[in-house]
């Protein structure tokens, strides 16, 4: 949790954008369709040095929208929001879930995925149509402390939103899920007992989704790898980066660009707070595509 700043890839320059007014760290900010920044991040002092202190700033975080000028503090949009949101590239609406641990009302483990649009009232941004898009409820199986986190909306319509559910059965496997926003009907897209598969930036298809892929046999946060994984339900998917080929590195956080040519990642080491990048790297995904294996289903 910290500053966020904006880097130019034309010329380099990288421009500070909350450190203007007073705060408590980010864990997430995220470009709206408008240009105006989402942010995620906790609204109480904590002790950053303290481990325990910061997993929970983590899970109790607040949403704001920041102006693309810069020039005023962020706008409190006055809901809690478990690390990160989903972001539609499309339209002005997000994703977002609650956890037992904001809201103990909820029951031990148990999680909810909320979605909005922002709206704006003479300048000032607010959400409208908030509803329930999913219950922990409803799957068939028990979840460990992590529970469920948004990922992403699924272009075009972003009606879907896919999701992570994380220690299944309280084990180590997490697996990539999606719901339909309209319909409540959800799937699951990775059913992998011997791995950890987060899903991560969209493909602008919306046929397919990053996701970070590991083997979790003895480990429920493993080293991790990027890979291009159908939104099917067949498991197929295709590796992208070769980072834990390397002793203790990984490849995490990535994103697509809006025209799916490029992609934008960092580099991850072992035994780091979850989210710890090391530096950022571009991919050209139509170079690359020349070198790739094909798709694959890892489920063994």
């Amino acid at each position: 949790m910290g500053e966020v700043y904006e880097m130019e890839l034309a010329t380099g320059i990288v421009r500070p954008k909350t450190r203007h007014f007073n705060h408590y760290g980010f864990t997430r900010a995220m470009y709206l369709s408008n240009g105006d920044i989402l942010l995620s991040g906790p609204r109480e002092l904590f002790d950053p040095t303290d481990n325990a202190q910061r997993d929970k700033a983590r899970d109790l975080t607040w949403l704001y929208v920041l102006d693309k000028s810069g020039e005023t503090p962020p706008v409190p949009l006055n809901t809690l929001c478990a690390e990160g949101p989903a972001v539609s590239r499309n339209r002005m609406r997000i994703a977002w879930t609650h956890r037992d641990r904001q809201l103990p009302e909820l029951g031990k483990n148990r999680a909810k995925l909320l979605m909005a649009e922002i709206v704006y009232e003479d300048g000032v941004p607010r959400l409208d149509n908030q509803r329930e898009i999913f219950d922990s409820k409803q799957l068939p199986f028990t979840l460990g402390h992590a529970s469920l986190e948004t990922q992403s909306l699924v272009p075009p319509e972003d009606l879907k939103v896919t999701f992570a559910v994380y220690t299944i059965n309280e084990g180590n496997n997490t697996d990539v899920y999606m719901v339909d926003s309209e319909t409540g009907a959800y799937s699951t897209i990775t059913n992998s007992p011997c791995c950890y598969d987060e899903p991560e930036g969209i493909f602008p298809d919306g046929l397919h989704t990053l996701v970070e892929h590991g083997s979790s046999e003895t480990n429920a946060w493993p080293l991790l790898d990027l890979y291009k994984l159908k939104l099917d339900g067949s498991g197929e998917m295709q590796r992208l980066t070769h980072f834990r080929d390397y002793k203790g590195y990984k490849a995490n956080q990535g994103v697509i660009s809006d025209d799916g040519k490029y992609m934008a990642f960092q580099i991850g080491k072992d035994n780091t707070e979850p989210g710890v990048g090391f530096g950022f790297l571009i991919m050209d995904l139509e170079e690359a595509a020349k070198h790739l294996e094909g798709f694959k289903t890892y489920d063994d």
